[in-house]
């Protein structure tokens, strides 16, 4: 009789049953795949959940002011002047509050930063409500600028626990950008749907709601939080500015910003144009959707080669997919073809910034990976600000499908600095 081999099953009879007997040795089972390894570590599990209720409001926000200020002021113009300048404002404060998280700690910062956040939010739905002059808009909007950087804080996380583990610190980089993702993705909808079947302010107050308690929950997990540098030991390391190549991958971040930024209120309006304003949400989520899915695919890759070489090819299928959008607009006019063209797009988006956030952090000096990779927020806040601004003036002044040109505009950008900065193309 052959001998049975030990990876398939024997069968024995119970009574008139037929049983199937699994001989296969316990050591050859399958191994766990690359996300479920990330959150076997001891808290991680815990973090996340906080900072991702931190994090969607990320997404709610600039479109809940949009939406809020354009329905009761009836200018588009004045809408993206005001996320705008609340984004400008935040470039110039998210570095230095993340200056302070990285000396005196995650948990000490971000709770009080974000408390005088949410105190600017409210401050700009009572504005909006008492139809206060625009100037106090703009100055409600900028005093939101104190807000942590809550994906930074994540990713500094992920950078601790992850010390020497290459392969498993590109899975965390590769969620968390399908988390900023997807976050993008919810939140537009969620501000959406609350500002147009409640009121115009629901978005923006449930968004203080989240933002605040998902801070809470985040900074309550002190087992994994990063170690203070503390201010002697923050004063002797070098910035993150002189970090080899770091500038011209900042002047990426902000083209890219710009992309975000115009795509944003450019289909809002195209939307609104359309007769369907409720529906910017849901559109805007695809875009995200299609790079959420290519960022989980991407941290599933195991990669060879420096990131340096695969970074000008990432921006360069960005650009080419962000034609889509332009062509949709122009040629159909079909808010549902529209939809489809987002949704492809996207998929660019995650590897991109994946990418992007890999240089940043392997360039960054130790000690101020917070400050680092906020630099790189800071910088695409600063994009999104100025692709705001772009976009409602176009629209404005145009139309919505003319304004398609500026995100293939800014990509096309970010294309020639990543091709021309040596810094950016060699390895450190």
């Amino acid at each position: 009789m052959p001998q049975q081999p030990m990876n398939s099953p024997l069968f024995t009879v119970t009574g008139d049953t037929l049983v199937a007997v699994d001989f296969t040795p316990r050591g050859r089972s399958r191994p766990p795949g690359p996300y479920r390894r990330l959150f076997a570590h001891r808290g991680a599990r815990a973090f996340t959940a906080g900072n991702l209720v931190a994090r969607l409001p990320m997404g709610m926000f600039s479109v809940s002011a949009v939406v809020m200020i354009a329905g009761t002021r009836g200018s588009y113009a004045l809408a993206g002047a005001v996320t705008a300048t609340g984004l400008a404002a935040t470039a110039l404060v998210a570095p230095w509050t993340a200056r302070l998280i990285d000396r005196y700690g995650q948990a000490r910062v971000a709770v009080p930063a974000t408390l005088l956040a949410a105190l600017g939010s409210l401050a700009l739905v009572l504005c909006v409500r008492d139809d206060a002059p625009a100037w106090t808009l703009f100055a409600a909007y900028a005093a939101t600028a104190t807000t942590p950087n809550t994906g930074g804080m994540s990713r500094a996380r992920w950078a601790h626990l992850l010390k020497g583990d290459a392969a498993s610190l590109h899975t965390a980089n590769s969620f968390e950008q399908a988390a900023d993702e997807l976050c993008f993705m919810l939140g537009p909808v969620l501000a959406a749907f609350l500002c147009g079947a409640f009121f115009p302010e629901a978005g923006t107050l449930v968004g203080v709601v989240l933002l605040v308690t998902g801070v809470l929950a985040f900074a309550a997990q002190r087992s994994t939080e990063p170690p203070p540098r503390g201010r002697t030991a923050a004063k002797t390391s070098k910035s993150p500015l002189r970090g080899p190549g770091i500038p011209p991958l900042l002047a990426v971040c902000l083209a890219m910003g710009a992309v975000f930024g115009s795509t944003e209120v450019v289909t809002i309006a195209f939307a609104d144009a359309q007769g369907h304003r409720t529906a910017a949400g849901p559109v805007l989520a695809l875009q995200a959707a299609g790079s959420c899915a290519a960022g989980l695919w991407f941290g599933r890759l195991r990669l060879s080669g420096p990131a340096e070489h695969r970074y000008p090819w990432c921006i360069a299928a960005m650009t080419a997919l962000l034609t889509l959008p332009l062509l949709a607009a122009s040629l159909t006019g079909s808010l549902l073809m529209l939809s489809a063209a987002l949704l492809v797009s996207g998929m660019a988006t995650a590897p991109t910034m994946i990418t992007n956030m890999a240089l940043v952090q392997q360039r960054t000096p130790d000690g101020r990976l917070n400050e680092g990779m906020t630099l790189a927020v800071t910088a695409l806040l600063g994009g999104i600000a100025c692709g705001s601004a772009a976009g409602g003036w176009v629209v404005e002044h145009l139309s919505p499908t003319a304004a398609y040109g500026i995100p293939v505009t800014a990509a096309g950008a970010a294309l020639l600095v990543a091709l021309a900065a040596p810094a950016v193309r060699n390895a450190a």
